[in-house]
Parts: C-alpha cells; sequence; structure tokens
C-alpha cells in the first residue's frame, strides 16, 4: 500500500513540475513579446517606473490628465501644490503631486530624446 501511495505522489510532483515549468516559459515567452513591441521606450519608461514608484498612469491619474501635455500637467500641479502647503494643508498629498510631476517630466524627456534620435526633432 505504502508503495503504490509513493508512486502516486511521485508522479503528482513530475506532472505539476512539468506544468510548472511550462507555464513559466510561456509567461517568459509573453514578456519577451510584449517588450519587444514596446522597444527601448518601454524598457526606458518601466525604469523610470520602478526608480521613482510610479507608473505613467499614476501620475497622469494624480494630475488629472489623459495624455502627455507638459503646460497641462504644469497648470495641475501648481494649483494642488499649494493648497496642500505644509503650512495650509496636507504634506503627504503635496508630495504625491510632486512625484507625479517629476514622473511626467521624466517621461516627457525620453519622449524628446526619443524623438531626437529618430531625427523628428533638431537637438537642442
Amino acid at each position: 500500500m505504502a508503495k503504490y501511495l509513493a508512486k502516486i505522489i511521485v508522479m503528482g510532483v513530475q506532472v505539476m513540475g512539468r506544468a510548472f515549468a511550462q507555464a513559466l516559459r510561456q509567461e517568459f515567452a509573453a514578456s519577451q513579446a510584449a517588450a519587444d513591441t514596446r522597444g527601448c521606450a518601454g524598457h526606458q519608461s518601466a525604469a523610470t517606473s520602478n526608480l521613482s514608484g510610479l507608473s505613467l498612469q499614476e501620475a497622469q491619474q494624480i494630475l488629472n490628465i489623459s495624455r502627455l501635455n507638459p503646460e497641462l500637467g504644469q497648470k495641475n500641479y501648481e494649483h494642488p501644490f499649494k493648497v496642500n502647503d505644509k503650512s495650509v494643508g496636507d504634506s503627504y498629498l503635496q508630495s504625491k503631486f510632486v512625484r507625479a510631476k517629476e514622473r511626467l517630466d521624466e517621461e516627457l524627456q525620453i519622449q524628446a530624446q526619443e524623438d531626437r534620435e529618430k531625427g523628428q526633432l533638431p537637438k537642442t
């Protein structure tokens, strides 16, 4: 009886191991395909998200903007930043607006660099 139980356990572990390895290979392939479609910009943007702690989408939500626009981002940053001044309001919210603005500025720099590399804008 113990012999059969051991065989069942070994077979179950082998099946689970193969299924896990196959799922891992599929996930790795999907990740590589997504990275290839994003290209170099995706890698830089992802690295920036990791460093700043905010994704671009989060920064856009905080600043209430739907697309990358430096003027609108600056406008939507200044008012809440002043309202949440340490002496007037909440410094935590103020720091969130600062981080969102920094993330937006970093993304704009990445896009400007890509445009220069593609020859769309002259280097300044």
